[in-house]
């Protein structure tokens, strides 16, 4: 019973750290601003790149053309920001992506993917909160984590999982 309670304080800490993708409706979604719009080619400049679903199927994965089996299509390990414009969490990992992006500038990509713009890709990960973070190493599975993490967590994974 005592696991059972503190499984149910996680799940509501985890929902209270986290939007979750479905709050805004289409007609509220804003277009990605052209200051942050990078092309997908940067990859090593040591910038945050936003993804669509075509960038994301030529650089990242095909799930249409592998469905059962991952197969990442990248040269670096990469780390996914599945994020919104609304969302305040999200607002808050933001430049500290930015910044790690610059810090590891030719060893990960950092990309990022706009739930509201690229719904598909979202439906595709079971985005159901955001932010949500795909980490990819080049030879591992990718690991997902929900809400947003400090400076010091992105270091960790990134050290300890995709530069390990």
């Amino acid at each position: 019973m005592e696991k059972l309670k503190n499984l149910l304080l996680m799940a509501i800490a985890l929902f209270c750290s986290a939007c979750t993708a479905s709050a805004k409706s289409d007609k509220d979604a804003a277009p990605v601003p052209a200051a942050e719009r990078t092309e997908v080619n940067a990859t090593t400049s040591g910038e945050v790149v936003v993804l669509t679903k075509a960038d994301f199927l030529s650089k990242v994965y095909n799930y249409e053309k592998n469905p059962s089996e991952w197969v990442y299509e990248g040269d670096k390990p990469a780390i996914i920001d599945f994020y919104a414009d609304w969302c305040g969490p999200c607002k808050r990992v933001a430049p500290i992506l930015e910044e790690l992006a610059g810090t590891y500038k030719g060893k990960l990509v950092v990309y990022k993917i706009n739930v509201d713009n690229e719904k598909e890709l979202a439906a595709a990960f079971g985005i159901q909160s955001i932010p949500s973070l795909l980490f990819i190493p080049m030879k591992e599975q990718p690991r997902m984590c929900q809400g947003a993490l400090s400076r010091e967590q992105f270091v960790e994974q990134i050290d300890g999982f995709l530069l390990k």
